[in-house]
């Protein structure tokens, strides 16, 4: 018999087009006010909405606004681009065209770094939005509303360097994190601000050639984009495996179904009957624009990130936390600084500034991880907020882990001073006080508490005796209820633990049997 035939592995390639709106005041090629919200059709104009006779300029701040973009991603600014008309029929494109500069883009190249890989950006260009349609729940009738049509969009065209739907989801945050720091796009995938679309093949591994493409259109989240690329890698998987081909069309996302649909075979390029936009001369990029920019550019979401981690300390997971937004990874450097002043500040303390921060930045900055993303974020989501409308100022934050960390209050009383610091923006200590929650540090009155505990305890006790330590926890809690939750978790413990084991205890602790 001979050997049985090595079952072939396929390679997954994945490539990613995404767009997103810029937010401009006005739109692309007209001055029509770039904003959907409101009647349907009335931010239009003979222009945008396809009129005969019309003559397209070019909006300044989109031109620039799309260069900063190219660069933020270590793109090469081009000497010059153009715009083309890509003409295809559709209800929503009144035109019966799009003007793009996709052949003749701005910036090409540079990369997004996806873990330790870096995903290589073919380039970034700019065109045009289309409408929307609006279907009828019976299907009889769909509404066109051009509101939409003619506001500015760029498309991120990504080499096809991902090989699944993590780095694809990956991507997209972390692209969705740059326009939001450049402050161009909010970039929001819910609101239609942010549309992927992915062209999956799979290759026997080894082999150069790629495989038939198949393009997934219009996903709308990030979860989306990795559940529809891992599903399409299987459904493709299957089918080669099974012998069968795998058709070149366009695909779906059905979120209910959790699987891609069919929708239309695969158009080629040459459909579009792509030819120079002749209203719209090539546009000049110059040094200068170059320079300009360039200086524009600030802090960016992977330098950011790095930065928190090397000079603050901060876990990974915290840095990505903190630093998801402009607004966010502010007010977390003001709360530091307000507690570099306030360490500086302490009575007896002596030493540089420099000094005194080093000795007590890793505690204090592991209370601000996490009083910050798994207390105030929580907090802020429960209630459908978010940090640009916080009510608790950095100062009162700052203060608040003071209080933490001289223990002059414990977790529970933590939890509910902060909680109150969200509903009223009051200060810590004030709430701290008004309500009766500093932490009880008075030896004497803690000794009273387990001296009680142990009374009230004695099968609890005896189990401890007997060599079950476990059992100390129990009793731990049994002291935090008499005390309110005012005592030192740890106070309680240390000195429950010698009590127990002080042999000069035995009035209160019951014999072994």
């Amino acid at each position: 018999m001979g050997r049985p035939m090595a079952k072939t592995v396929y390679q997954p390639v994945i490539g990613l087009e995404i767009h997103f709106q810029l937010k401009t005041k006005s739109k692309m090629f007209c001055s029509c006010a770039n904003q959907e919200v409101g009647e349907p059709n009335t931010f239009i104009c003979p222009i945008c909405s396809g009129q005969p006779g019309t003559l397209s300029v070019a909006n300044r701040q989109a031109v620039e606004w799309v260069v900063l973009i190219g660069l933020a991603v270590g793109g090469e600014m081009q000497p010059s681009f153009r715009f083309e008309r890509k003409n295809y029929f559709y209800p929503d494109l009144p035109k019966g065209y799009q003007i793009t500069s996709a052949n003749y883009p701005p910036t090409v190249g540079g990369s997004i770094t996806v873990g330790d890989k870096p995903i290589r950006i073919h380039h970034v260009h700019l065109e045009e939005d289309t409408g929307k349609l609006t279907h009828s729940a019976d299907g009889q009738y769909s509404l066109v509303d051009l509101n939409r049509a003619g506001a500015p969009l760029v498309e991120l065209v990504s080499e096809a360097d991902f090989v699944n739907g993590w780095e694809a989801k990956t991507f997209c945050h972390e692209l969705q994190l740059i326009l939001r720091t450049l402050q161009v796009s909010d970039a929001d995938m819910e609101k239609g601000q942010m549309r992927c679309e992915v062209n999956v093949s799979l290759r026997p591994e080894g082999q150069e050639a790629y495989g038939t493409k198949v393009e997934i259109k219009n996903i709308n989240s990030f979860r989306a984009v990795e559940k529809a690329i891992d599903y399409e890698i299987a459904r493709q998987t299957a089918l080669l495996e099974k012998g069968e081909a795998v058709a070149a069309e366009t695909r779906g996302w059905d979120e209910d179904k959790h699987q891609t649909v069919g929708q239309r075979l695969k158009e080629e390029a040459g459909d579009y009957r792509y030819f120079p936009e002749p209203d719209l001369p090539a546009i000049a990029l110059d040094q200068d624009l170059y320079e300009r920019l360039s200086g524009q550019l600030p802090e960016l979401p992977a330098k950011k990130r790095q930065r928190f981690i090397d000079e603050y300390g901060f876990s990974l997971d915290d840095a990505r936390l903190l630093t998801v937004d402009g607004p966010t990874a502010d007010y977390v450097e003001q709360v530091i600084s307000e507690l570099r002043a306030w360490l500086v500040s302490l009575e007896g303390v002596s030493g540089s500034a420099d000094d005194i921060w080093q000795n007590n930045k890793k505690k204090l900055i592991k209370l601000v991880g996490g009083w910050l993303t798994t207390g105030l974020f929580g907090l802020l989501k429960e209630k459908g907020q978010v940090m640009t409308n916080v009510t608790i100022t950095p100062e009162n934050f700052a203060e608040f882990i003071t209080l933490i960390y001289q223990n002059k209050i414990n977790s529970t009383a933590g939890q509910v001073i902060l909680k109150e610091m969200l509903a009223t923006g009051g200060d810590p200590s004030d709430i701290m006080s008004t309500k009766d929650l500093g932490q009880v540090e008075d030896e004497g009155q803690l000794t009273t508490i387990i001296n009680q505990v142990i009374r009230d305890n004695p099968d609890i006790v005896g189990q401890y005796k007997k060599g079950k330590k476990t059992v100390i926890q129990f009793l731990v809690g049994q002291a935090m209820k008499i005390s309110k939750g005012k005592a030192s978790p740890t106070a309680i413990h240390s000195l429950l633990a010698t009590a127990l084991d002080d042999d000069s205890q035995s009035d209160k602790i019951p014999a072994d049997d």
